[in-house]
């Protein structure tokens, strides 16, 4: 019972209850049990391989259908020993709200891992070592400890002089306060594999004198030992896949000579494609009047002293560090002549190209044959934010991955919209952190056609979504949380992200003055590009009076949502799951 004081004077009571079972529960129940009180495991077995698809030779068994209904038992009724292995009505619905044993997608690697590398999309952060904004929060092994946890494959290290023989995993600005690089590397070997046994890439972005990068090679080295990859030779006509690679650690950066080269080209071609490139990452303000806008009190380095700071050494000296270029597995760089000659492909040669986010766009409107079909089904493509994101915000990533780009690089350490959709992409294929590419974006017609996301195609599919009710928030929230005077106001925002033509969003009825909203409302999304597609969710509370306050959202990978009744687990803003608030939903292809 829940007690709200009104204007002093009295008190408004409200019960919370658990939750009936709604119509579909009751319907689905009667069909399977034809009108009796109890279901038994043959039952639950004839309904998971009719209602969600799953039947037939990969299908449920007869004994996973009775270790359900005996683990339903156990946790309901609190016994070990059963009178009984059958469930009643009300079993059942415990059945279907429980998001353990009822989730809308399965938490098993079922992609086919054995496609090199460059064929998957990888779970990438950027500037994975900041604690928060990109101007000024500290830098420390724990966001990149936390990432890595979370499934994150592809981290960020920027490489910094600190003192004649010391290197430090820094921003390059004053205010922040560095972490050595071996307390990073040490934190990426403890939390590389926690979650996930596929490989791990460390790219690296190094301002180091060649003395140092011996260092550097030396550390990792003593660091990952066994746990590297190494490539042997620069000529490469395919790269190895995550099942080889599982457990490996992979080194990508620029091989030092092409740091010097690209260093002395910039003396050379000032006025030729840097309007096109920018630069590589695009972290550092350019301008004071830029850096103003933003506080007078920060301080910062020039453009032109990142340059400096990655050739701080005598050019005319012959290369130093050969160990550090044998730790190269995934070369990266940008070669001379702008971005059609970028997007080149060399038969022998394997590498990475890094764009920001504008930089992206560009190429996909000028070139988005050369970036589909040439590059990204050989090499590996990162995107990075654009320079002004300062409180670690993010981009839209559709454009990205419908270009077949592998490395979205995210900033993790802030939240929003965009964060979310990362991290509903990446709970496919058991939230490994690679997700197969569709054939579509390996494919080339014969007359060199490639796919097109902004081509009007017919829908190749259709989903039907019935948000039917949700329950958990008075167990997360305190009970003045979202009003002083009454119980919280639902309402629930789904839609698609994905293909342009798949975007749309839609919205419940507000169901007033309940912990246990109960909605029974469906939605149809026609969809043009199925395999890229993202269901979202969000949970409002309404509020007349001020902005509405946010109640709960989730992400899900359409290709992998599972048919019929499901119980769907929500996360807060950071994409934290909530230990008991979901939402019951119904999920049809039609």
């Amino acid at each position: 019972m829940g007690s709200y004081r009104m204007c002093l004077v009295f008190t408004r009571k409200f019960r919370v209850t658990e939750p009936d079972p709604v119509d579909d529960v009751r319907h689905v129940f009667q069909k399977y049990t034809e009108g009796d009180a109890h279901m038994s495991p043959e039952q639950l077995q004839k309904l998971i391989a009719d209602e969600t698809g799953e039947g037939g030779e990969g299908g449920s068994s007869l004994e996973e259908a009775e270790r359900i209904v005996d683990e339903v038992l156990r946790r309901k009724h609190h016994i070990a020993k059963f009178t009984r292995r059958n469930l009643t009505l009300e079993d059942f619905n415990y059945l279907l709200f429980s998001t353990e044993l009822n989730p809308p997608i399965g938490d098993k690697v079922n992609q086919n891992m054995d496609a090199p590398l460059s064929h998957y999309f990888i779970f990438t952060g950027h500037n994975s070592y900041l604690t928060g904004n990109q101007l000024s929060s500290n830098c420390s092994d724990l966001p990149i400890a936390d990432a890595l946890r979370r499934g994150v494959r592809v981290v960020e290290l920027d490489l910094w002089p600190r003192g004649n023989d010391d290197v430090c995993v820094n921003h390059g600005r004053t205010l922040t306060k560095p972490v050595k690089l071996g307390k990073c590397l040490e934190s990426i070997k403890a939390n590389a594999f926690a979650t996930s046994k596929y490989p791990v890439i460390i790219t690296l972005e190094d301002h180091l004198t060649p003395k140092l990068q011996s260092k550097v090679a030396k550390m990792i080295t003593q660091t990952f030992g066994d746990m590297l990859y190494y490539h042997e030779s620069e000529s490469c006509k395919e790269f190895p896949s995550p099942e080889e690679l599982k457990g490996k650690i992979l080194i990508s950066t620029k091989p030092p000579k092409e740091y010097l080269e690209a260093n002395d080209a910039k003396e050379k071609e000032k006025d030729s494609d840097e309007d096109v490139w920018g630069k590589e990452p695009e972290e550092l303000i350019s301008t004071r009047s830029e850096l103003e806008k933003v506080s007078t009190h920060i301080s910062y380095i020039s453009q032109d002293e990142e340059e400096r700071g990655s050739r701080d050494f005598d050019t005319s000296c012959p290369l130093q560090a050969p160990e550090y270029k044998r730790l190269i597995a995934i070369h990266a760089g940008k070669p001379k002549g702008g971005l059609r000659m970028a997007l080149k492909v060399d038969p022998n040669k394997i590498r990475r190209l890094s764009l920001s986010e504008q930089l992206l766009e560009k190429a996909v409107a000028s070139y988005g044959a050369d970036v589909i079909s040439r590059f990204t089904q050989k090499n590996f493509l990162r995107i990075y934010p654009k320079g002004t994101r300062f409180n670690s915000s993010n981009y839209k990533p559709q454009i990205g991955w419908m270009s077949g780009a592998q490395m979205i690089a995210f900033n993790m350490q802030g939240y929003g919209r965009a964060l979310w959709l990362m991290q509903g992409m990446f709970r496919a294929n058991g939230g490994c952190g690679y997700v197969k590419k569709p054939d579509f974006l390996m494919n080339v017609g014969p007359n060199g056609q490639v796919f097109d996301p902004n081509e009007n195609s017919s829908p190749k599919k259709t989903l039907k979504v019935k948000v039917l009710m949700g329950d958990g928030w008075h167990l997360d929230f305190k009970k003045t949380h979202f009003d002083l005077y009454s119980p919280p106001d639902f309402y629930v925002r789904v839609g698609i992200a994905g293909a342009p033509a798949d975007e749309t969003m839609e919205k419940t009825e507000v169901k007033y003055d309940t912990w246990t909203p109960i909605w029974n409302q469906e939605f149809t999304f026609k969809l043009t590009v199925p395999e890229l597609a993202l269901l979202r969710v969000e949970v409002h509370e309404y509020d007349s009076n001020e902005k509405d306050d946010f109640g709960g959202q989730t992400c899900l990978p359409v290709s992998e949502l599972r048919q019929g009744i499901r119980a769907v687990p929500l996360f807060n803003r950071k994409g934290v799951k909530y230990s008991c608030t979901r939402l019951l939903m119904r999920f049809d292809f039609v």
